[in-house]
């Protein structure tokens, strides 16, 4: 969202500059700032029971590390892209198209140790497109249960975001280890 604010406040002062260095300038919308709209994807976790807070901080933490989508809870009477709930089995993520499918978040990983919010932002990688990458290390949010359960990661490094940012086609996006409001047009 920082993006996109700055985006357009590039392209004002760019507008600006022109104007003054008696070029043409105009007040509409450059095209780019349209494309870095990001494609919103709705999750309904109302059947996630005690995992509520953890999808909802996984959500939170790819909207904090991609730009070319955006995860939001669902609109009551709206049908989500995404469902998200809870059971005992071990977590999983079923895929309909890029962007829907059903997340499970199994208790039996949980019982075992593994960390609440980094199942979550796994499984929700699998949505946005991105497979297992097994065995990794803790660092790759896709490494899963292969990182063991000390492993508390739960950001995607920067391949997985850049992978995400091409199956959703962002037109801005971050250098790896910038700042939010850094960007690179590509």
């Amino acid at each position: 969202m920082h993006v996109r604010t700055l985006a357009r406040g590039l392209t004002a002062a760019l507008a600006v500059t022109l104007t003054l260095a008696g070029g043409q300038a105009s007040a509409t919308p450059a095209a780019g700032d349209r494309a870095a709209a990001p494609r919103v994807l709705t999750y309904d976790a109302s059947a996630s029971a005690e995992f509520r807070a953890a999808v909802d901080r996984g959500a939170a933490i790819w909207n904090e590390s991609v730009d070319g989508v955006e995860l939001r809870p669902v609109a009551a009477g709206q049908r989500a892209n995404i469902r998200i709930l809870a059971d005992n089995g071990w977590p999983r993520a079923y895929t309909t198209t890029l962007g829907n499918g059903t997340v499970y978040i199994g208790r039996q990983a949980v019982g075992q140790g593994y960390d609440t919010i980094r199942i979550s932002s796994h499984e929700l990688g699998h949505i946005l497109g991105l497979p297992d990458r097994k065995p990794g290390p803790c660092s790759s949010l896709m490494s899963g249960s292969t990182a063991g359960t000390s492993c508390r990661n739960p950001y995607p490094n920067a391949a997985e975001r850049a992978e995400v940012e091409g199956n959703f086609g962002a037109a801005l996006t971050r250098p790896a280890g910038a700042p939010r409001d850094a960007v690179t047009v590509g």
